[in-house]
C-alpha cells in the first residue's frame, strides 16, 4: 500500500485546498500520472503517483483544506511492484494501524515527534502530525475530537473546528438534532427570503480569499496614506515613437511602458531608502536590493510576480521577464519562488481603463505605485499658451509608520521628474 500525501510547497505555505481530482477510486495510475490539483493562496500544484497501482481510497474531498504531510488518499500496489520495494510495501498499515507505524522509514519521525504529549495517545486513535501539533498548542485531548474520516483519522482541520465550537458551549457541534441549530435554520433559508429571485452562491477560491484577508491586513495593520501626482507622457511615447520598431528587431521584444515605469521606481527607491522597506518588531528592515512586484490580473484573482535585480536589468530584460511573467500568471504556471520577496510593487489599472484609484499595500511591503489610464488633457505650458498633452495620474500609497508625508510626495516627484526625462532614467535607474 503507497499513501498520497501532501508534499512540501514553500517555506511560508503550510496548506492547501483540493481543488481537482484528476483520479477516482479504482482508476489504474502509473508513477508520474497527475493524481490531483492542489490549490494554494499564491499558486496551484500538481501531485503526481510516486507508485504504480490502483487507487484504492481518497480520503479527502475536493474543497476540503490539507496540511503538509496529511495522507489524502491510499494507492494498492500491483502484485509485481509490491514485492520489489519492501518499504513502500510496508507503508500499508500506518494509516489504519498506528502501531505499526515504525515499519516505513519515511513516516518514522512523525509518530515519534508526538510521544511527548501524554494526552494524545488515545486507544488506538490515528492523528496526522499537524493536528497533534495544534492539540498540543492548544491543550485539547484528541479522545475528545470528532473527526469527519471515515476510518477515524484526526485531521488538522478536526482540532481547529472542535476547539471553536467549544467556545460558545462544549455540546454545540454533537447535537445535530437539539434546539441548538434552530438558529442556523434561518440562515440557511435566509438568501431565498432575502433576495426572493434568482442568485447563484460559489464559494471563494482559495487565493481568493487569501486576496481578501490580506488586503484587509494590510488595512488594519498599515498606516496606509496615499498621495497624487500627473506625468507628462509626451516624451515617452515620442521615444517609443521612434525607437518601437529598431528596439522589437533588436530584442525581439516590444518596448512597452512598464520598463520605463520599474528604471524610474528604482531611481527614486534609491533617493528615498525607506520605501524600500519593511518593519519587523520595532526595526526598520531597508533593503538594499531591489525586487519589483509587477501586479497581474489573472483568471484566479490579482498576482504579483517579482522582477529580481530590476536595478541590474536592461530596458528589454525588463520587458521580456514582465512578459515572461504575465504568461505564467494567465496559464497559472508561475512558482512560489517567482512571487516571493518583492521589496516595492507597481500595479497598471490604466489597463482596464482606471483614470485614478487608491492602490493597497502588498504587506509587509511599505510602498506601492498606481499607474493609470493616459489621456490627452488640456495642459498649461505657461502664460498664454495651452496644449493638449498625454497625462497620466500616479499615485502612491505608504506606509505612514515609517515613511513621512513629506518623503512620499519628494518620492513621487522624482518619479514624475525621470518619467518626463526618458534620458535621465539611464543614469538613475
Amino acid at each position: 500500500m503507497s499513501e498520497i500525501t501532501v508534499p512540501a510547497m514553500g517555506e511560508s505555505i503550510t496548506e492547501g485546498t483540493i481543488f481537482k481530482w484528476h483520479v477516482k477510486e479504482g482508476d489504474s495510475v502509473n508513477i508520474g500520472d497527475v493524481l490531483l490539483e492542489l490549490e494554494t493562496d499564491k499558486v496551484n500544484l500538481e501531485i503526481s503517483a510516486e507508485s504504480e497501482g490502483v487507487v484504492e481510497k481518497i480520503l479527502r474531498q475536493e474543497g476540503e483544506n490539507v496540511t503538509i504531510g496529511e495522507v489524502i488518499g491510499q494507492i494498492s500496489l500491483q502484485e509485481g511492484v509490491a514485492s520489489a520495494p519492501a518499504s513502500k510495501a510496508a507503508e500499508a498499515p500506518a494509516p489504519v494501524q498506528p502501531e505499526a507505524a515504525p515499519a516505513p522509514v519515511a513516516e518514522a519521525p512523525k509518530p515519534q515527534a508526538s510521544v511527548p504529549a501524554p494526552s494524545e495517545e488515545g486507544a488506538g486513535l490515528t492523528a496526522s502530525p499537524s493536528a497533534r501539533k495544534l492539540a498540543r498548542e492548544r491543550g485539547i485531548d484528541l479522545d475528545q475530537v470528532q473527526g469527519r474520516d471515515p476510518i477515524g483519522r484526526i485531521y488538522h482541520d478536526d482540532v481547529k473546528n472542535h476547539n471553536e465550537a467549544k467556545q460558545p458551549a462544549a455540546p454545540s457541534k454533537p447535537a445535530a438534532s437539539t434546539p441548538a441549530p434552530a438558529a442556523s435554520a434561518p440562515a440557511a433559508s435566509a438568501p431565498a427570503a432575502e433576495y426572493g429571485k434568482p442568485v447563484e452562491r460559489t464559494r471563494m477560491s482559495r487565493r481568493r480569499q487569501t486576496i481578501a484577508n490580506r488586503l484587509v491586513e494590510a488595512q488594519h495593520t498599515a498606516a496606509m496614506l496615499t498621495t497624487f501626482n500627473e506625468v507628462d507622457m509626451t516624451a515617452i511615447l515620442d521615444v517609443r515613437k521612434r525607437r518601437k520598431q529598431a528596439f522589437q528587431e533588436k530584442h525581439d521584444v516590444g518596448l512597452g511602458f512598464m520598463s520605463f515605469f520599474t528604471k524610474a521606481v528604482v531611481g527614486a527607491l534609491k533617493r528615498f531608502p525607506h520605501l524600500n522597506a519593511e518593519i519587523d518588531g520595532d526595526d526598520i528592515v531597508v533593503k538594499k536590493f531591489y525586487d519589483i512586484g509587477i501586479a497581474v490580473s489573472a483568471k484566479e484573482g490579482l498576482v504579483v510576480p517579482v522582477v529580481r535585480d530590476a536595478d541590474r536589468l536592461g530596458f528589454a530584460e525588463i520587458e521580456k521577464e514582465i512578459g515572461n511573467l504575465a504568461a505564467k500568471a494567465r496559464n497559472n504556471a508561475l512558482s512560489l519562488s517567482e512571487l516571493q520577496g518583492g521589496t516595492f510593487t507597481i500595479t497598471n489599472g490604466g489597463v482596464f481603463g482606471s483614470l485614478l484609484s487608491t492602490p493597497i499595500l502588498n504587506t509587509p511591503q511599505v510602498g506601492i505605485l498606481g499607474m493609470h489610464k493616459i489621456q490627452l488633457r488640456p495642459v498649461a505650458i505657461d502664460a498664454e499658451r495651452m496644449e493638449n498633452r498625454p497625462m497620466m495620474y500616479i499615485a502612491l500609497s505608504y506606509d505612514h509608520r515609517i515613511v513621512d508625508g513629506s518623503e512620499a510626495v519628494r518620492f513621487l516627484v522624482t518619479i514624475k521628474e525621470l518619467l518626463e526625462d526618458p534620458e535621465s532614467l539611464l543614469l538613475e535607474g
